[in-house]
């Protein structure tokens, strides 16, 4: 992507969060928010609103390039399959941290991540509360973009200890016996967190607030922009059997941390 195409991107998602995102927050009737797959999976209007008008934008901008948003597959109209092929396709969570937003707590994101051949080529994580962004390109680094448009460049955290370590780890949908022996394992670490926002969890990580993550669910709108993100920051990261990770993988789990011997010394400490 170019620097004028990066800028667009982001403008983009300024303005869907400007127009369909923030007039809605703190607004919702009970009417506005139901449940999808699920009690722990809700969705609004402004989600879905949100996803209409990113996915009109980028076609604008990108004429060539296809969009899969999480809502548009949540309703069939889509597949995670179709990132195994050849071509350019943008992947989107229109507001990454539904429960938060629903629950009128400012943490939440908008995630965008171009996806080519299944390899992740640029990461958006905009956030609609502090109007900036954070952004990766690969092999171009990670750089988080203020409202005035000054830019810094993220790097992940200096390695440490397991026992100093602080991330957020996600053991919700793991199956037995795997839940109860990562569980009994957590207190390992200095300290384990969760803001049920994948956005600004992977955003703190590469920032190098926080050391590590644990996620057991993949889903490409929840991961495919962070984990670029992370990477360009410095990071490594792999599924649980020590695979790259893939935009199309669903299943497997995912582990980040600052390099690749934390890794294994947090996989170590967890699962051995």
């Amino acid at each position: 992507m170019t620097p004028t195409e990066v800028t667009n991107v982001i403008a983009l998602l300024r303005h869907v969060a400007r127009a369909e995102v923030m007039p809605r927050f703190k607004n919702l009737s009970q009417d506005d928010v139901r449940a999808k797959s699920g009690p722990l999976d809700p969705v609004t209007v402004a989600d879905e609103a949100a996803e209409r008008a990113l996915t009109q934008g980028l076609i604008r901008l990108f004429p060539g390039d296809e969009v899969i948003g999480e809502e548009a597959v949540s309703r069939g109209e889509a597949s995670v399959e179709r990132l195994r092929a050849p071509g350019r396709v943008w992947v989107l969570d229109p507001i990454d941290g539904t429960a938060n937003f629903a629950a009128e707590l400012p943490l939440f994101g908008i995630m965008a991540a171009l996806v080519e051949a299944d390899e992740v080529q640029a990461g958006f994580i905009f956030d609609p509360v502090s109007d900036d962004c954070a952004y990766a390109l690969k092999g171009q680094g990670a750089y988080l973009r203020a409202h005035d448009g000054t830019a810094r460049r993220l790097h992940v955290s200096a390695p440490v200890p397991v026992e100093q370590m602080v991330g957020s780890m996600s053991w919700r949908y793991m199956q037995e016996p795997m839940r109860s022996h990562v569980l009994h394992r957590l207190d390992r670490l200095a300290a384990v967190t969760d803001y049920r926002c994948a956005a600004h969890q992977y955003r703190m990580l590469s920032a190098g607030h926080v050391h590590v993550q644990m996620f057991r669910k993949l889903l490409p709108w929840d991961h495919a922009a962070g984990v670029l993100l992370h990477a360009e920051a410095g990071g490594h990261s792999a599924r649980f059997d020590g695979t790259p990770y893939r935009p199309s993988d669903t299943q497997g789990g995912l582990l980040l941390a600052p390099d690749r011997l934390s890794w294994q010394a947090l996989y170590n400490a967890l699962f051995n």
